[in-house]
């Protein structure tokens, strides 16, 4: 098969993302959360202080799709929103303790679901898809991996 046919990297890339997205959406509901609410709740964990618009830069979704998902965990206390100390215009936002603890749980399951769809794959390979990814992203998105390191010790 030339490289000029069916189906491309693109394609390949875009369904196992769809494959992945479905079964952590499906694995998610049992924390009542969806895959933007997973989402703002570990970008906060990663970045605590961050707006709900830089949590939409990095995950390349509309701000009024990431406000919507923000104020649903605001009105859970999952999340807090303080205001941001130059910006009036900018709200920060903190996980809170319950927030933590579900962003746990579903990190969790985020870690099986990817566990099982690359299964079929050896460490080397894992690792490999891993940092050719990570290039890739690092390239196209450098937003989507912008965390505070602080949060990761």
């Amino acid at each position: 098969m030339s490289d000029a046919t069916f189906p491309t990297t693109g394609y390949l890339t875009w369904q196992f993302s769809q494959i992945i997205a479905g079964r952590l959406e499906r694995a998610l509901r049992a924390e009542d959360l969806t895959l933007a609410q997973h989402n703002a709740l570990q970008q906060v964990l990663w970045t605590p202080g961050v707006s709900a618009a830089e949590i939409a830069r990095r995950s390349g979704i509309t701000a009024q799709s990431m406000g919507v998902a923000v104020s649903q965990l605001v009105e859970r206390g999952l999340l807090r929103r303080e205001p941001h100390p130059t910006s009036r215009r900018s709200l920060r936002l903190f996980a809170t303790d319950e927030g933590h603890a579900a962003a746990g749980r579903a990190a969790s399951i985020a870690r099986q679901i990817e566990r099982e769809t690359t299964s079929p794959l050896s460490p080397d390979d894992k690792d490999t898809i891993h940092r050719l990814l990570y290039r890739l992203v690092e390239e196209l998105n450098p937003d989507a991996l912008s965390i505070d390191s602080r949060s990761l010790n």
